[in-house]
């Protein structure tokens, strides 16, 4: 026997109807017989609330790690050593997706291992390394910088909550200055919190000695595709401060592999392309100029990792994709997960079967190298050789991920990605703060987050839909303006569409405006 840990988010005090049953999903998937917690979140899980919500009953034996007992000056603990098997399971990532899947991945010793090597290599990370880590610790890639990579690497990581910038939100640039920090890791969350908190303070930073010109590497753990607009804000805002806009780049993992894209300090600068978002919706990429008409800029999501290995793959006939086609990226590697558990959103009942791992896990192409064996990760992106020389002397491969196969909207045959159409949303009018899109009855839908005059709102109404119909020759079904806060987003920053697809359907947006247009 051996212990299998599972990192959980704990329940938000402000919010416990929603997250408390979230964390109980999770500890009953789990079969987890132990929770071991501060005194804080033990508090929580017994308190009142959390009582005439949940059984306190059903909760699994509780150890608060700040009411240890003492142990005794000369009492030494035996030491029991169990060897593991690479394949054996080291620990259960629990995750909940866009679409609201709730979802257990199983990765293996081994799998962890080869993930910590291929980081160190890439990042360069030996013993008298110090980074800065501002993501949450909870699942995916995050989980891994936290608390597996400085035990192997031996480097100093400094750990920042990124609840911390909610309240002081230069603490992350604070400590990157004052420890000359080279390698930080943050999120997008964490991106925007510092843009938006520290867009009127520039002048006052740099006059306090804030410095940023130490940084070598700034990258964003994301399972999406790379937000162009973002990172372009953070970078003209933090070079008065002397970041240097090739240190920023992005990351790119799934369920089936945290860690496929990372970009190191010595690896080629992002390299953006442009491609025809009319051939896009029929699943061709075709390369134009910038500036052209229909053209879409995509960054690519970092370099392969070592020992990593994508093709493009047709995810209805599995067959390998030509160059001039999107598809599904599919990645072999020493680091792939295992398999994994699923509860959907809205059942009560997990859906695990050995069919589902096997496809998703253990897939053969139709069509190439049939008989290698490749996991999906239910992505949609392309491979393009570049010009630029990476370390080891060869081509560069730069990954582009456009978007995940389950998130897209097939409207009239045609595939459109969420993001372009909120993209367009975004730019129609200067008081739109956030914006949202799924299908509902073969109907597009559109919510938009409004932070202006109620009695103006019903102006957005026809520049959302000709702005929509001249960019993407779509018809917007429903229009949905609310309030600003009421578009879900999880930790990482992703909209939580099905979420907002649930409440739209039960009629609990409590909007300002509907316009139906069918």
């Amino acid at each position: 026997m051996y212990v299998v840990p599972v990192a959980i988010r704990p329940p938000h005090a402000q919010n416990l109807l929603n997250t408390l049953s979230t964390v109980k999903m999770m500890v009953e998937l789990s079969k987890a017989k132990v929770i071991v917690t501060n005194s804080s979140i033990a508090k929580l899980l017994r308190c009142k609330e959390a009582a005439s919500l949940l059984d306190p009953k059903l909760w699994p034996l509780i150890i608060d790690t700040d009411d240890l007992p003492k142990q005794k000056k000369n009492q030494v603990l035996p030491k029991k050593s169990i060897p593991t098997q690479a394949q054996s399971l080291c620990y259960l990532d629990f995750s909940i997706s866009t679409t609201g899947s709730l979802t257990a991945v199983k990765l293996s010793y081994g799998a962890v291992a080869n993930l910590c090597r291929s980081i160190k290599l890439a990042c360069e990370l030996y013993p008298s390394r110090e980074i800065v880590l501002c993501l949450d610790p909870y699942n995916g890639l995050g989980l891994v910088l936290w608390c597996v990579i400085s035990i192997y690497a031996g480097h100093h990581s400094i750990l920042i909550d990124p609840a911390e910038l909610e309240v002081n939100p230069s603490v992350w640039m604070n400590t990157i200055s004052h420890y000359k920090i080279r390698d930080t890791f943050c999120s997008y969350s964490v991106m925007e919190l510092s843009t938006k908190g520290l867009s009127t303070s520039i002048v006052d930073l740099k006059n306090r000695g804030l410095s940023l010109s130490c940084v070598r590497t700034c990258a964003v753990v994301a399972e999406e595709r790379p937000r162009l607009q973002l990172l372009n804000s953070f970078i003209k805002l933090f070079q008065t401060l002397g970041l240097n806009p090739r240190t920023v780049s992005t990351t790119f993992g799934c369920r089936v592999n945290i860690a496929i894209c990372l970009r190191g300090a010595s690896d080629p600068d992002p390299a953006p392309v442009y491609v025809d978002q009319r051939a896009l919706r029929n699943d061709r990429v075709t390369l134009v100029e910038k500036g052209s008409p229909h053209s879409l800029c995509l960054l690519e999501s970092g370099k392969l990792l070592p020992g990593v290995k994508v093709v493009i793959a047709n995810p209805e006939s599995k067959g390998q994709c030509a160059d001039a086609h999107l598809g599904e990226l599919w990645v072999q590697s020493g680091h792939n997960s295992l398999g994994c558990q699923i509860i959907s959103y809205g059942d009560n009942h997990q859906h695990h079967g050995s069919n589902h791992n096997s496809d998703q896990f253990y897939s053969h192409l139709a069509t190439g190298d049939t008989r290698q064996l490749y996991a999906r990760t239910g992505y949609l992106g392309f491979v393009r050789r570049t010009d630029s020389i990476a370390a080891d002397g060869k081509n560069h491969d730069a990954v582009y991920m456009v978007g995940s196969l389950e998130e897209t909207l097939l409207i009239r045959g045609m595939r459109y990605h969420p993001i372009d159409i909120e993209n367009t949303v975004m730019r129609t009018h200067k008081r739109i703060c956030e914006c949202a899109c799924f299908t509902w009855t073969n109907l597009l839908v559109v919510v938009v987050e409004y932070d202006g005059l109620e009695q103006h709102s019903l102006d957005l109404v026809p520049l959302i839909t000709s702005a929509i119909l001249e960019e993407h020759y779509v018809i917007v079904g429903v229009l949905v303006i609310v309030d600003p806060g009421v578009v879900p987003v999880n930790s990482r920053g992703e909209k939580q569409r099905m979420h907002l697809r649930d409440g739209f359907v039960s009629d609990q947006l409590d909007p300002i405006f509907v316009a139906y247009n069918m």
